[in-house]
């Protein structure tokens, strides 16, 4: 069973956009992936819990969070085929780990815990809060930015990530992760 959370090895270079909530990743993830003309894994837990508010009207609860993580390492194994020379990765179970804890008292079941350990990156993109904070149906914690972004930067710090904190417009984010990827695939 535990299987299904671990990281497929493939030949490439993967990356992280890691963060809280509307911070950009996602929209930088698409940016990279069509200058690196490759594909990108979008972020699971956005489909499955849409999903769950659309049809219960229920946001996350903890009995999600296997799921989420099991979809997302799925999709992440399925597309590391279909990838060129790198992955882009919109999200990651570390970042499921993180929200975990936040959303439930520092709880992390522990199969999610143990993966999100495990699986590697070459290199993580820290999202900074300098981006609006944009309202939709799954997104709930505005006055927590700054709150939030120092626990995933204390979390890459924890288990020692490589990770580079992304700032400024969309021009000026990309121009830097692009920067940093060019470096990771010349070696």
């Amino acid at each position: 069973m535990e299987k299904k959370f671990r990281q497929q090895p493939a030949h490439i270079v993967r990356v992280v956009l890691f963060g809280p909530e509307s911070t950009g990743k996602t929209t930088l993830s698409e940016q990279l992936a069509r200058h690196y003309n490759t594909v990108w894994v979008p972020e699971y837990a956005r489909e499955y819990l849409q999903n769950k508010w659309n049809n219960e009207r229920k946001t996350c609860e903890p009995h999600d969070l296997l799921p989420i993580a099991e979809g997302q390492i799925r999709l992440e194994n399925d597309l590391a085929k279909k990838a060129t020379k790198v992955l882009i990765c919109d999200t990651d179970l570390l970042e499921t780990k993180v929200y975990s804890e936040a959303y439930y008292v520092g709880h992390c079941d522990p199969i999610l815990e143990k993966y999100a350990l495990e699986n590697q990156y070459d290199l993580y993109f820290l999202t900074y809060i300098d981006v609006p904070w944009e309202l939709d149906d799954l997104r709930d914690k505005p006055l927590e930015r700054e709150r939030m972004f120092q626990y995933f930067r204390d979390t890459l710090e924890k288990y020692n990530r490589k990770f580079i904190i992304l700032k400024g417009d969309k021009k000026t984010r990309l121009a830097t992760a692009v920067a940093h990827i060019d470096k990771l695939l010349d070696k």
